[in-house]
C-alpha cells in the first residue's frame, strides 16, 4: 500500500477512497456502506469482507455468516495507524480466507472522522512534528467514551452509528484500535482469551516492539501475561487505573448484550525500552510524588497561558479554536484528580520500573498535549504568548524523545503488529469457545 511505504498515515477521505477501491475489485466479497453521519456531516463509512463456508462439488462456497467480528477504527483522533491496519486487514483476509470461516469482517474506516481531519500529522517525523497538529478531543466528544459521560439524549451521533452497528452485527467480538504516542504495545480485554499472551508477545518480539507490561491505562488489572490487561470486574479489589469515565458504560462492553467480548489493541509510534522491564522499582511511592508535582508545576505553566484568553467572550469563531479551547480545559480539569491519585492512599507500594516509566509517559503527554492545542490556537490568533508557549512544548517534546530513547516504528510495522494481533485475538477466542 503506498500510503504505508511512504509513511503516511490515511486520512478519512483517504480510507473512503481506498476502500471505495477495494469493494469494486472485489463486488462480490467486500462491501462499502455508510453506518452514519457525522457532527459536521461526514459519512461514517463500514467495510465488510463476506464469510465463506465450506466448498461444494462446483467449487463454489457458501457465504453466511453464523458470526461477526466488528474492528473499530480511528476513535481517538490522535491515533491515525487503525484506519490503515483496518485496510490492510481487509485485503488480508482476502488472501488469506480462513478467518472468514462463517464470519463475517466488518470494519468501522473511522468513527471520529471529524476529529481526524482537526489532527493533522501525516507524516510525523518527531514526537515534535506530531504534537504541532495535536488534537484530541475531550472525553464526552470521543465516540468510544460519550456513553459513559453524558446522558442518552446527548449522545453524539458517532456514538449511535456505533451503538447501532453494535446492535446490528451483534459481534461475537469487537476489537478496538488504538495507538499510544510513545511506549510500546498492550492490549486490554472486556474478558480474558486464554492464551492470547503467546502469539501477541511474539508478534512484538518479530517486530522489535516492547511489551508495555506495566500500562498506566490497566495499573492493577489481572494479568494474565506480559501486556494482556483484563477489565476488573465490579467490586473487585484490583487498584483501578484511573479513569474520569465508567469504563462498563462505554461502547467496548456494549458487545457484552451479545455475549461478545471487546479487545483494545494499543500499538506505539515511537518505542521505548523502558516500558517493558520488568525489574521492582526501588521506591514507587517517592517516584510518584515526584511525577505529581512535575505535572502539577506544568499544569501550572499551561493554565497560566490559557488564563489570558479567559476574560471576556472568545476572540474567536472559528470552530476548531473552539474545539481545541474544550480540550484544553478537559484535560487541565483532569490533572489535579490525576495528581492526587498518584499521592494518595492507593499508591503502589512495590511497583516495576516498567509501570513507573508508562506513569511517567502518560504525565508528560498530558501536560504537553494541553500546551500543544493552546499553541495552535494562539499561534493561529498572532497572539504575543505563542513564542514562549512554543518554546515551552519544543523543549517538552525534546526531553520526552530523549528521557525514553524514542524510536519511530514505522507505519508498516504497527500496521502489522496491529494485524496479527486482532488475528490471533480471534483464533483464541475461538479456540476458547470450542474447549470442553
Amino acid at each position: 500500500m503506498t500510503l504505508l511505504r511512504d509513511m503516511c498515515y490515511p486520512t478519512p477521505r483517504e480510507l473512503g477512497l481506498a476502500a471505495r477501491a477495494l469493494a469494486d475489485e472485489h463486488p462480490g466479497e467486500v462491501r462499502l456502506r455508510q453506518a452514519g453521519t457525522s457532527r459536521a456531516g461526514q459519512p461514517l463509512w463500514v467495510l465488510s469482507v463476506a464469510a465463506v463456508g465450506p466448498v461444494t462439488r462446483t467449487g463454489t462456497s457458501t457465504s453466511t455468516a453464523t458470526r461477526n467480528v466488528l474492528v473499530v477504527a480511528g476513535a481517538h483522533a490522535n491515533e491515525p495507524v487503525g484506519g490503515a491496519t483496518a485496510l490492510s486487514l481487509a485485503r488480508r483476509l482476502l488472501h488469506e480466507p480462513a478467518p472468514r470461516a462463517g464470519c463475517g469482517w466488518h470494519f468501522l474506516l473511522c468513527a471520529d472522522p471529524d476529529g481526524a481531519d482537526l489532527h493533522r500529522t501525516p507524516r510525523p517525523y518527531s514526537l515534535l512534528d506530531y504534537h504541532r497538529s495535536f488534537f484530541r478531543p475531550p472525553g464526552p466528544e470521543q465516540p468510544e467514551w460519550a456513553p459513559s459521560l453524558l446522558p442518552p439524549d446527548r449522545l453524539p451521533p458517532e456514538t449511535l452509528a456505533l451503538t447501532a452497528l453494535i446492535d446490528e452485527l451483534r459481534p461475537v467480538l469487537q476489537v478496538s484500535l488504538h495507538a499510544t504516542d510513545l511506549g510500546g504495545s498492550w492490549v486490554q480485554l472486556t474478558r480474558d482469551i486464554p492464551g492470547l499472551a503467546e502469539p501477541f508477545a511474539k508478534s512484538a518480539a518479530e517486530l522489535h516492539i516492547p511489551v508495555e507490561n506495566g500500562a498506566s491505562d490497566a495499573a492493577g488489572w489481572p494479568s494474565p501475561g506480559p501486556g494482556i490487561f483484563v477489565i476488573p470486574q465490579p467490586g473487585s479489589e484490583a487498584a483501578g487505573a484511573f479513569h474520569p469515565e465508567d469504563t462498563r458504560l462505554s461502547t467496548w462492553y456494549h458487545a457484552h448484550r451479545y455475549a461478545g467480548t471487546t479487545a483494545i489493541v494499543e500499538v506505539p509510534m515511537w518505542a521505548s525500552d523502558l516500558v517493558d522491564d520488568p525489574a521492582p522499582h526501588p521506591d514507587p511511592r517517592r517516584a510518584l510524588r515526584m511525577l505529581a508535582g512535575r505535572l502539577t508545576t506544568d499544569a501550572a505553566l499551561v493554565s497560566g497561558v490559557r488564563d489570558l484568553i479567559r476574560p471576556g467572550p472568545p476572540p474567536y469563531e472559528d470552530r476548531a479554536a473552539a474545539a481545541l479551547l474544550r480540550a484544553v480545559d478537559w484535560t487541565l480539569v483532569l490533572i489535579p484528580r490525576i495528581a492526587v491519585e498518584w499521592t494518595g492512599a492507593g499508591a503502589p507500594t512495590e511497583a516495576t520500573a516498567a509501570y513507573i516509566a508508562s506513569i511517567d509517559a502518560f504525565g508528560r503527554r498530558l501536560s504537553l498535549r494541553a500546551a500543544a492545542m493552546l499553541l495552535r490556537v494562539l499561534r493561529a490568533q498572532g497572539h504575543p504568548a505563542a513564542p514562549g508557549l512554543d518554546r515551552l512544548v519544543t523543549g517538552w517534546c525534546e526531553d520526552f524523545a530523549a528521557r525514553f530513547g524514542a524510536r519511530w516504528v514505522p507505519v508498516a510495522t504497527q500496521v502489522e503488529h496491529q494485524s496479527r494481533t486482532v488475528l490471533a485475538t480471534y483464533e483464541r477466542l475461538l479456540a476458547a469457545y470450542r474447549s470442553p
